[in-house]
This record gives structure tokens, sequence and C-alpha cells, in this order.
């Protein structure tokens, strides 16, 4: 072993860490968990619809059908904590409802393979994206 190789691993972070910038850049956009809610319900479909002695794709499903769930909790925690101020709920008063329901949903697509888990998952989040675009107007 190299030195190169000795400081590289001393150096190397325990954790790697991944977030959405904390600068105030504004820049957010909700079709990243429409996007991701809608491969969660093109996967489940396919799993209730395939072969399921085709043992590498039911597989393949499963992987993109998680971690798409987990986009689109992750996407919508983001804009709900950073984006969201207290006064939006005055004219969005069903904002916490919703993206409680959307974890509930995205944890539930992760869990099961129930397609009107999926379907219900990618409604709510077009719901998140109409009243993300309401207060987005108003801003």
């Amino acid at each position: 072993m190299n030195i190169q190789t000795v400081v590289q691993r001393l150096l190397r972070p325990a954790e790697t860490a991944y977030a959405h910038c904390d600068i105030p850049c504004g820049i957010y956009d909700p079709g990243t968990a429409q996007l991701a809610a809608e491969s969660v319900e093109k996967m489940m479909t396919l799993m209730a619809d395939g072969d399921a002695s085709d043992i590498n794709s039911q597989a393949r499903y499963i992987a993109i059908k998680e971690l798409n769930a987990e986009a689109v909790k992750h996407e919508v925690r983001i804009i709900w904590g950073d984006f969201m101020k207290p006064p939006d709920l005055a004219t969005t008063p069903d904002l916490h409802d919703v993206v409680w329901e959307i974890m509930r949903l995205g944890s539930a697509c992760r869990q099961g393979t129930n397609v009107d888990d999926a379907k219900a998952l990618r409604a709510k989040v077009d719901e998140f994206a109409g009243i993300f675009a309401k207060v987005k107007a108003t801003r």
C-alpha cells in the first residue's frame, strides 16, 4: 500500500451525506416526485401483471419500486420542509394531511405490492403538486 492510498483512506468521510442544498436558491419542483410516483405505479403494475417465474425481472421491479417510493417521500419532504411556510397553511389548510398521506402511501408501496396503493400515491403526489403550484403563484 502506498502513501497516497493511506492518505486517501484517512481523509475519506465515514459517511456520505445526501441533501438538497440549504442555500436559499428557491429552486423547487414536484415534478421529480411525480415522475417517481409514476415509476412506482408502473413497477407495481408490471409485478402484478408479470410472470412470477421471471425472478430477475421481479427483482428489478422491486428494486426500482423501492428506490422511487423513497424518492417520492424525500422530494416531498424537501418541498414541504424548505419551501412551504406557515402562512401557506392559510391558503392550503390540508397541506399537512396531504403530505402525511404521501408519507404513509410511500411506505405502503415500499412494503407491499398493492397497485391501488401506487395509484393512490400518484394521485396524492399530483394533489401536492397542485398545492405547490398554487403557493408558488402567490410568491
